[in-house]
């Protein structure tokens, strides 16, 4: 199984109110890095079986819009395995129950996410690993331990689309 851990694109800057702070949407910025992560994972022939996310606003318009941009018709799940306050075995019985799809986008937050990351590839949580608002990790699950195979962030991408828009060839012409 492939695992796509995804944080959630940009919602601005947090709410000291919690209750505030669950219904933070994304901002213009967010929903354009959703779109372009969305296309660097079609780019990357990155298919998902189920599309999982935190019950946070933010997190849910990130699984909905990249979903929408990779073709993906079905509904978004949600879990609490993925929001704020989620641990470690929570986030292993939520891939328990998905354990039969082979590709799985699940859309969460900081710091738990890395964590979660740390975990799944050390065994112990040792590594630490910085995932940026947007960003994607994919992990392959049928490697004992799991094995980090990519790790994306916005900026990256938009570099990468960048150098490739420039032509590599010469210019020739002679006009």
């Amino acid at each position: 199984m492939n695992l796509f851990l995804m944080r959630h694109a940009n919602a601005g800057l947090s709410r000291e109110n919690p209750v505030l702070d669950a219904k933070r949407a994304l901002i213009k910025e967010g929903k354009e890095q959703c779109v372009l992560m969305a296309r660097t994972l079609s780019a990357l022939k990155v298919q998902v079986d189920v599309i999982v996310s935190s019950p946070l606003k933010r997190a849910l318009q990130t699984a909905q819009l990249v979903g929408t941009e990779m073709g993906y018709d079905a509904k978004v799940e949600i879990s609490p395995a993925l929001g704020l306050d989620a641990d470690y075995g929570d986030f292993q019985q939520m891939l328990a129950k998905y354990v039969e799809y082979d590709g799985i986008l699940a859309v969460g937050h900081n710091p738990n996410l890395f964590q979660f990351l740390g975990r799944l590839i050390t065994g112990n949580g040792g590594a630490a690993i910085r995932m940026r608002k947007g960003s994607v990790a994919r992990i392959d699950l049928d490697k004992h331990p799991p094995l980090l195979q990519w790790l994306i962030d916005p900026r990256s991408a938009r570099a990468i689309y960048a150098s490739v828009q420039k032509s590599s060839r010469p210019n020739t012409s002679r006009k």
